[in-house]
């Protein structure tokens, strides 16, 4: 669980040494852009730099026009006839680089929205595809499901980090252009502009740095609030929430770590408040001075009224845009700080993995499989979930695991399924270590159905045939493993059948009890094209109408393939050919039903606790 109160900071903020280093993700950003849609990305970059040039066009031609209009009104003080042709030529000629600045911009917009779109789905796509390859120990990583949460939180938001880089240039180019006309008039402006704007960059780039170490220290906390505003209102929940009156617990729960958070948050947005405020009150100040400037020396003649307002018009957006611009370095460091988090997601790599050249799994698997005093630990556990396991499973054969809770029955088969490595021995199949074999044929050989099985928002058929993608659109091979199950029953008093949406997450869906889920679960079972099968706790949520109709397909269900099944109910176990007995991670007993009743052992002690409950 989460800690409740984040620990104070104390490491001091980053160098700018490291604040450059977390820039190094911006041309990986800029190439999955690229790649997203080459054809929306150059015509963004050819639009955005047009566009740069038309501030500077808009004030020359606006300059022209003044002095054109004094010229002609001391013409026409002389007797001259005004020259309103070149006159309306200009402010057609302004009109138009208006018009077209706003339909360029418009147009940038859609190609920028469209290319966002597009970039969100690629990373969305990428994220998931990259989750998918990572161990079952990873996600079960606190550290690396941080990672995961934070880039999962990410994907829609990375493309403002373009868009922001993109307006940046874009104002570069625009600075560059109004500058080089100042350096004519004017030089000292732009050191004065400099000078006056710099140290709100500075304090911004610092608050950034301290906003961002916020977060990723509140990353724990602000997973716990999500879990919390979930548990507060869903349907999951919503029964206990009830019965057990927990929403004061929960709300109360949420409202003080929430609370925690806005307060630590609130004091750095106070403190930036201030401090910002205080720093551009130093740009504004820097700008009206160079303003007094410039209209002193107009009324010394040195400037037209034109040239006034030339100079003012650039004067006033160049301070705009260096302030935007060093605003934008400050925001493009911090978000290359969440950038960070995304591509270390990505870095993230799986240990359990094929090796080079790795086999296909035999088919038909002839010898089967060899546990070879098997070790295995949770990362971060000093206890071992398993240790010394030595036995074999052989082809055809139906195996039961019984134990008590935590003696390590779903751990050997995660080992079995390679879900996990393990940590000593070795798992042979067919005489030929396990990670010899492709990790994707070995999974497309095993099937397991969990006790904790997932219940998917899906329709009833998908529900049903997701154990086996490849043949989701098969009706008929959904049909009769949802037959065998039991299933096609529930099926029946859905108003839609096999097309009836499941859960409550979505319009039209039902949910079913735990008993229909558990058929729906078994009908996987069936549509698995696996050598072997494995079973935890198939019947648990069963009546015993229906558990007794499934046992009377238990043979059915694995014929010619290879069975572990794990069970608590003695009635279930005693089908397979043989029990092995587990407790404390080892095995202590392997035989059939009766020859470990007969031998007394824990196996015997089990039995008869349970059947004592039926006398």
């Amino acid at each position: 669980m989460a800690r409740h109160r984040p620990a104070p900071r104390t490491d001091p903020p980053p160098s700018w040494g490291e604040r450059l280093a977390a820039l190094q993700h911006v041309p990986p950003l800029i190439r999955l852009v690229f790649q997203t849609h080459r054809g929306y990305t150059v015509a963004i970059l050819a639009l955005r730099a047009v566009r740069s040039f038309i501030p500077v066009a808009v004030l020359w031609v606006g300059k022209l026009i003044i002095d054109g209009v004094i010229a002609a009104g001391a013409g026409m003080a002389a007797g001259a006839q005004p020259d309103w042709r070149h006159l309306a030529g200009l402010v057609a000629l302004e009109l138009g680089i208006a018009v077209a600045g706003e339909g360029l911009a418009r147009l940038s917009s859609l190609l920028e929205s469209l290319l966002g779109d597009l970039f969100a789905n690629r990373l969305s796509v990428r994220l998931m595809e990259h989750a998918a390859t990572l161990d079952l120990a990873q996600f079960e990583d606190a550290e690396t499901y941080d990672h995961l949460e934070r880039a999962r939180r990410q994907t829609a938001s990375r493309i403002g980090l373009f868009t922001l880089l993109l307006a940046t240039a874009q104002d570069l180019i625009t600075l560059a252009s109004l500058a080089a006309v100042l350096l004519l008039q004017l030089p000292w402006l732009l050191l004065l502009l400099t000078v006056a704007v710099l140290p709100a960059f500075l304090g911004e780039a610092h608050f950034a740095s301290l906003g961002y170490s916020l977060l990723y220290q509140w990353t724990p906390e602000r997973r716990l609030l999500d879990y919390l505003r979930y548990m507060g209102a869903s349907d999951e929940s919503a029964k206990e929430v009830k019965l057990f009156g927990l929403s004061p617990f929960l709300v109360g729960r949420y409202a003080k770590l929430s609370q925690e958070f806005y307060e630590q948050n609130k004091r750095l947005a106070v403190r930036r408040n201030v401090v910002s405020t205080l720093l551009v009150t130093i740009g504004t100040l820097g700008y009206y001075g160079a303003y007094a400037v410039i209209i002193y020396r107009t009324v010394l003649g040195v400037f037209s009224v034109g040239t006034l307002t030339f100079l003012a018009g650039s004067f006033r957006q160049s301070r705009d845009l260096i302030q935007r611009v060093l605003l934008a370095l400050s925001q493009i460091y911090e978000q290359s700080l969440y950038l960070r988090d995304l591509f270390t997601f990505f870095d993230v790599q799986p240990k359990v993995v094929s090796r080079p050249g790795a086999a296909p799994v035999p088919r038909p698997i002839r010898e089967g499989f060899q546990f070879e005093d098997v070790g295995f630990r949770y990362p971060g556990s000093e206890r071992w979930a398993v240790r010394g396991l030595t036995f074999a499973l052989r082809p055809l054969e139906r195996v039961a695991l019984v134990g008590e809770n935590g003696a390590g029955k779903t751990t050997l088969v995660k080992l079995l399924a390679r879900l996990y490595d393990p940590d000593e021995g070795r798992i042979l199949l067919d005489g030929r270590d396990l990670r010899d074999y492709g990790l994707a044929s070995l999974r497309e050989n095993i099937g397991i159905i969990f006790q904790d099985f997932v219940r998917y928002d899906f329709l009833l058929r998908e529900n049903i045939g997701i154990s086996q993608v490849t043949a989701l659109a098969d009706d008929v091979r959904i049909r009769e493993a949802a037959q065998r199950s039991r299933a096609d029953a529930v099926a029946e008093r859905l108003a839609k059948g096999f097309d009836q949406m499941l859960g409550r997450r979505f319009e039209g869906g039902v949910e079913l009890s735990g008993g229909e889920w558990q058929k729906v679960a078994l009908g996987r079972a069936y549509m698995r094209d696996a050598q072997v099968l494995i079973l935890d706790e198939p019947t648990a949520a069963l009546d015993a109408r229906a558990e007794y109709e499934v046992f009377m397909r238990f043979a059915e269900l694995t014929q010619g393939r290879m069975a572990v099944l794990i069970s608590h109910r003695f009635s279930t176990v005693r089908m397979a050919d043989r029990i092995l007995v587990l407790q404390d991670g080892q095995l202590v007993d392997d035989g059939t039903h009766d020859a470990l009743v007969a031998r007394g052992g824990l196996y015997a002690e089990l039995f008869s606790l349970q059947a004592a409950g039926y006398r």
